[in-house]
């Protein structure tokens, strides 16, 4: 049986959408490789289990996978120095580990940490004199640049040279999006482009899929958070840089506490999540009296159903410029359980064709409020009317025909029998 050593910088039980991807590329070989995967300890969050602080290396299996889990610091999302220490932790870390995992065939590494994924492949191919796939699920420094989350020139530029170098030592570079596929010509002037596919990322269909309202574990979250006969916008993710948030809620503050839904109810806004603008986002809140917004924590694996289900109209968005760096894998959730679109997503961005492809749901481009306010008050002008039911219907059916979990995996499987 074959070897395929994958880099994961997060794996489950954490929650980040990477590595929940990751885990089902990696689960779903088992059958036809033998297959282990590098991660760090479970640390999304910032905090580390006492019984992860005490060796550097901890070795595991989950469903047929073989983990190395390396130990890192823990960090605060809103710290940029100990964001750096803890990346920084797993790189060294996953480099000593991969000296432990003996012959491989395949390596395989996403684009997390940003630039150290790519860096991580590269290695572990002469390491293991393995063939290298790279897939990028977002391209940085590209995206550190479309937020100026830094200006140091000096340093984007040796970014931009490191991970222009892992692409072009990558036997293959899978990308998540159509308009990412055009960024990874551009990065290389439309010459000598490193070979490259396109594969949708996707969700469990069989896990996150609709329900009723009146079903326990909606009403119950419903219940615990205070969405009882609310009219629910949602927002469920990361609660980072990379979504114009701030910019968000100035919208909705045009539609003050009592505003209601055609249908009656309250129309309330919540976001599910936790991020590096989280206390910003409370702070103008609270500082607004907007108290017809609310913030619920990251929701377990096991209750994500409840939650997406909880809502009635979900937010999808990206910050101006993101198109061709990043694909918001939200969507896939969306489209899961039937709900509604509200997408703010630049013209020609994956998602944006695929919610025009399909019609399930309204998209306006980043940074046209004037736009958003509109979708935001069709929506609530709407609400309970067969238009958003069909979208609804329309998004899930496309995603069974198209984005399911196991056509997904498919498709990886094909490219390491390749």
């Amino acid at each position: 049986m074959k070897k395929i050593l994958i880099y994961a910088h997060y794996y489950a039980p954490d929650v980040a959408s990477t590595g929940q991807i990751v885990q089902d590329i990696a689960e779903g070989m088992t059958k036809e490789f033998d297959v282990t995967v590098i991660g760090v300890v479970p640390s999304y969050s910032g905090i580390i289990e006492e019984k992860y602080k005490k060796q550097k290396f901890y070795y595991e299996e989950l469903n047929g996978v073989k983990l190395i889990r390396v130990r890192v610091p823990e960090f605060s999302k809103s710290s940029k120095l100990s964001r750096v220490r803890n990346i920084m932790a797993y790189f060294w870390g996953a480099l000593r580990a991969t000296w432990k995992t003996g012959r491989q065939d395949y390596i395989f590494s996403i684009s997390q940490p940003p630039i150290l994924g790519g860096l991580l492949g590269v290695l572990g191919k002469w390491s293991k004199q393995a063939k290298f796939i790279y897939n990028i699920q977002d391209f940085n420094p590209e995206q550190v640049m479309a937020v100026g989350y830094s200006k140091n020139a000096l340093l984007l530029k040796i970014a931009m040279f490191l991970d222009k170098f892992s692409c072009r030592h990558a036997d293959l570079v899978v990308t998540v999006g159509r308009d990412l596929v055009e960024t990874l010509k551009h990065r290389f002037n439309n010459y000598k482009v490193p070979k490259h596919v396109m594969i949708n990322n996707w969700i469990d269909e069989k896990v996150i899929h609709p329900l009723g309202n009146d079903e326990q574990g909606v009403m119950a979250f419903k219940k615990k958070y205070g969405l009882e006969d609310k009219y629910v916008i949602m927002y469920s993710g990361n609660i980072g840089l990379y979504y114009d948030l701030d910019n968000l809620i100035k919208v909705i503050k045009k539609f003050p506490p009592g505003t209601k839904s055609k249908d009656g109810r309250d129309v309330i806004f919540a976001f599910v999540g936790a991020g590096t603008v989280l206390e910003q986002l409370k702070k103008d809140v609270a500082d607004n009296n907007m108290s017809n917004v609310c913030f619920i924590p990251y929701q377990d694996k096991s209750k994500l159903i409840y939650s997406l289900n909880a809502g009635d109209v979900h937010w999808c968005v990206n910050a101006k410029g993101i198109k061709g760096v990043s694909c918001p894998s939200k969507f896939y959730g969306i489209v899961a359980v039937g709900k509604p679109v509200l997408g703010v997503l630049e013209k020609n961005s994956e998602i944006e064709k695929l919610m025009t492809d399909i019609g399930c749901g309204l998209v306006s481009e980043p940074g046209d409020y004037d736009r958003v306010e509109e979708n935001i008050r069709w929506f609530i002008d709407n609400a309970g009317e067969k238009e958003l039911a069909g979208m609804g219907i329309r998004g899930h059916d496309y995603l069974v025909a198209h984005l399911t979990k196991g056509a997904g995996v498919s498709k990886y499987i094909e490219l390491f029998k390749e």
